[in-house]
């Protein structure tokens, strides 16, 4: 069964009121406050590896890789994300957001820092230098991990003032479906939630007691295996959110329509089914999982490409529907028209660029043969870097202009545009030289999270520095695109002109038939629970019935 969907293009600016605006730019701020001191302590990094610099005796290297990992990964990714979703359900609900979600939403502030805070200080004091993920057997303090949960569950309660606003908005429209923005909102929360309780069961149960000494040894595969069923799905959580920017944010911008309602929920959902139940497709050098539950996870893996080919045939369907509006004729004449000079556009395009070879090396990570070659290696690195730290944080930083003024009653001049387009250029070029150096490096066995070494001077590892020093030059240019990010945003934020900035929503250019099933909340769920139980239910069964020796903590700085 189909409702049809009345799509008006003259809908008026809706804005979003103050105190829904507080709330998203408390979020926003504090992740680009994670981002800055994450910049630094990439840079920092970058230069130790390419033998550049060293370090004073009062820190190390992994100190400063854990830093860089945690503020950068979860950090910033985590704030953005939230303030970015609270907005947009705020501005396409009517404008503001009711008591339950602002309360659930300063809560999850609230909590997510206080715990931010007791994890950058742990990091600090040099008492948790674990690289980032939570792999046992290394061992963090004890208040690593517990800020690490509270992270995690000020987040669920930021989720659950999403899903407040939804419940709100369907009882008050019934029959309706809800706006695409908080459609996969609510569909970029499930995946959150779904993904992070694995992780907090590893943490509040297995390495909290450990870390304590209240249990001397630690599951190691049952714990690593409960982390990469949140790690994989975790880079999805950070990239729904740039996929919402590009189906819903960026045609509006461009002056275009959403080339299909149906598509981008089908989308949506497709990436939630097949984005959860391939967590080993990480751990196929793991001796505890049997080949066939890997070929599962891998084959889950590769279905994923779907709702990516899908995304890229709408956005560049609308980019090309768009620009022969505009006049452009002939094969290619289309893409003239469209607006290259506003950094609104520009910075998520050249993510989405970014997102094809980070695509690409993603297949090769999750397939047995090939990854048996770059496993562990730097080439690891450089395709986390070509995706979270290209795709989407350049979208984030384009979604940044426009949605900061919208939420201070400022304007994007000129001037803050033009630096937005250079800061774009700066970063995409560092991390281009920074990410192929890595690749190269990785191909020929660099191994990843180590520090600077020549190897006794072997003449492999000799060979390397060359592709280090280039990684490191790639990462001063990505430091100097921070630091004018960081200006330009506190400039939007309280010195350019008072104005109105538009939230861009786009809409579907003519009334479209809307499937009711892609809404049925009870199905989509059920499903992710069936494809998680078939993943993931008889390998950690078999993980807790029959564990190897448990291990004590290690402690290598």
């Amino acid at each position: 069964m189909v409702i049809a969907r009345k799509i008006d293009d003259t809908i008026p600016h809706v804005p979003v009121q103050r105190s829904a605006a507080s709330l998203s730019l408390a979020y926003v701020w504090v992740a680009y406050i994670a981002f800055g001191l994450a910049a630094v302590a990439g840079m920092v990094q970058g230069m130790v590896r390419g033998g550049i610099m060293e370090l004073p005796s009062w820190t190390n290297y992994y100190q400063i890789l854990t830093a860089h990992g945690v503020l950068m990964a979860l950090i910033f990714t985590t704030y953005f994300i939230v303030g970015f979703i609270f907005s947009g359900v705020a501005r396409t609900t009517g404008g503001s957001l009711h008591g339950a979600a602002l309360k659930f939403g300063w809560a999850g502030w609230i909590l997510m820092t206080v715990g931010t805070l007791m994890a950058v200080v742990t990091i600090l004091l040099n008492e948790a230098s674990v690289l980032y993920t939570f792999y046992a057997p290394l061992k963090a303090s004890p208040y690593f991990y517990i800020g690490s949960a509270l992270l995690v569950v000020g987040s669920w309660l930021a989720g659950f003032g999403v899903f407040a606003s939804y419940r709100k908005w369907k009882r008050e429209n019934k029959g309706k479906m809800s706006p695409l923005f908080v459609f996969m909102s609510v569909t970029t929360y499930v995946l959150w939630i779904t993904a992070t309780i694995p992780v907090a069961v590893e943490v509040l149960f297995q390495l909290i007691p450990w870390s304590l000494g209240l249990v001397p040894t630690i599951n190691v595969m049952l714990s690593r295996t409960l982390f990469w069923f949140f790690g994989h799905p975790l880079v999805y959580f950070w990239l729904l959110p740039a996929y919402m920017a590009w189906y819903v944010c960026l045609p509006r911008i461009i002056g275009g329509h959403v080339f299909s309602d149906s598509l981008s929920r089908l989308a949506f959902l497709c990436l939630l089914l097949f984005s959860i139940p391939v967590g080993f497709h990480h751990q196929l050098m793991e001796p505890g999982i049997s080949p066939a539950w890997k070929m599962i996870h891998v084959t889950l893996t590769l279905i994923v490409v779907i709702p990516s080919l899908m995304t890229a045939f709408s956005m560049f369907a609308v980019f090309e529907t768009t620009g022969r509006k505009k006049g452009g004729v002939g094969l290619f004449g289309w893409l003239k028209k469209l607006p290259w000079t506003d950094v609104r556009f520009f910075a998520p395009f050249v993510g989405m660029l970014f997102f094809i070879p980070g695509g690409a090396g993603g297949i090769i990570n999750a397939s047995n043969q090939i990854n048996a070659v770059v496993h562990n290696t730097i080439w690891v690195t450089g395709h986390f870097h070509i995706t979270v730290g290209a795709a989407v944080a350049l979208t984030f930083f384009g979604v940044s202009f426009w949605l900061i003024p919208a939420l201070t009653g400022r304007q994007l001049t000129k001037t803050a545009n033009r630096m937005g387009m250079v800061q774009t250029v700066f970063w995409a070029v560092g991390m281009f030289l920074m990410s192929l150096a890595m690749h190269a490096m990785g191909l020929q066995g660099a191994p990843r999270r180590t520090d600077y070494t020549t190897y006794m001077d072997h003449p492999l590892a000799l060979g390397w520095m060359d592709y280090q020093r280039v990684m490191a030059f790639g990462g001063g240019l990505l430091f100097v695109s921070a630091i004018l990010l960081i200006v330009i945003l506190l400039y939007l934020t309280f010195y350019a002109p008072k104005g109105n900035t538009e939230y861009p929503i786009a809409e579907t250019e003519t009334t479209q038939e809307v499937p009711k099933i892609l809404e049925r909340w009870p199905v989509w769920i059920g499903l992710v629970a069936f494809l998680i139980i078939l993943a993931y239910g008889y390998p950690i069964l078999e993980q807790i019935q029959h564990q190897a020796p448990g291990s004590p903590p290690f402690v290598t700085w």
